[in-house]
């Protein structure tokens, strides 16, 4: 199947999505371009779009991350995409849905690199202390109960040079695979991220993180780390707990639950 615009290595995704099992991912809309798929998924998920209904695009022209951050990737090298998930919580639930996304894109990237790859609380994926890859989580309300959430995710995968502004501190799959491995496949990338969320996010919005408190530990970024957040907060980062916060220490030994906001590791001189 060729779309207009979109690399072929996405085209398979609808396939293998299929192939699979996954609910996530069908309906699957493949863009060359749009505004910010998180936009395209909350505007359809008010007019009654479906749980599962994913869009991709090559290039997003207002793409953006936490906190109004923009997220920029050159058509064909990365992947950019939202999928939507109707599920009713209540908004507490929305940063545990945010580690569960990054989980798995972790868990994705580390079987496609072989590389260790880890979470940076509360929406990063990271090598080796880079970028690699962030997580969007809206909610879609209704009054005070959220009747939808749209998961938006992007991935560098392709990317081999980034701008001067980002190059110290990004990465992709490309450049942290094994030498002589085979090229990152977006679409098998794709169709794991989603068919991993699928099995876990009901679980999450249920029961909070605490089935996966192993795996987060394994790969929390900043855990035993000097970490002070916007605020001017300082402490020790001593893990993540079933809500979704951050754990700190501080220096009088109070143990504080950090449940938003950037953190920023503390280098010693």
């Amino acid at each position: 199947m060729k779309i207009q615009g979109v690399h072929a290595d996405l085209t398979r995704a609808p396939e293998l999505v299929a192939e699979r099992g996954s609910i996530l991912g069908r309906p699957m809309v493949l863009l060359a371009e749009a505004t910010s798929t998180n936009d395209l998924a909350t505007s359809a998920a008010r007019e009654g779009a479906p749980h599962g209904a994913t869009w991709v695009a090559e290039q997003q022209t207002r793409g953006r991350g936490r906190r109004g951050h923009s997220w920029l990737s050159p058509p064909g090298e990365g992947l950019l995409f939202s999928v939507l998930l109707r599920v009713q919580c209540a908004p507490a639930r929305i940063p545990p849905i945010a580690l569960v996304a990054g989980l798995t894109v972790r868990d994705a990237v580390a079987a496609a690199s072989g590389a260790s790859v880890a979470i940076k609380w509360p929406n990063d994926v990271l090598v080796g202390g880079r970028k690699l890859a962030g997580v969007l989580v809206e909610a879609v309300t209704l009054g005070s109960r959220v009747e939808a959430v749209v998961v938006g995710i992007g991935i560098n995968v392709h990317t081999r040079t980034f701008p001067d502004e980002i190059a110290g501190i990004a990465t992709s799959v490309a450049l942290v695979s094994a030498a002589g491995s085979p090229a990152p496949d977006r679409a098998s990338l794709l169709a794991g991220v989603l068919s991993a969320l699928d099995r876990e996010v009901h679980v999450v919005v249920g029961r909070g993180l605490g089935l996966l408190r192993t795996r987060l530990e394994q790969a929390d970024a900043l855990k035993g780390r000097r970490v002070r957040s916007d605020s001017g907060d300082e402490g020790l980062a001593a893990g993540i707990d079933d809500d979704g916060r951050l754990l700190v220490r501080r220096d009088d030994g109070i143990l504080t639950r950090w449940s938003a906001g950037e953190v920023h590791l503390v280098r010693h001189p």
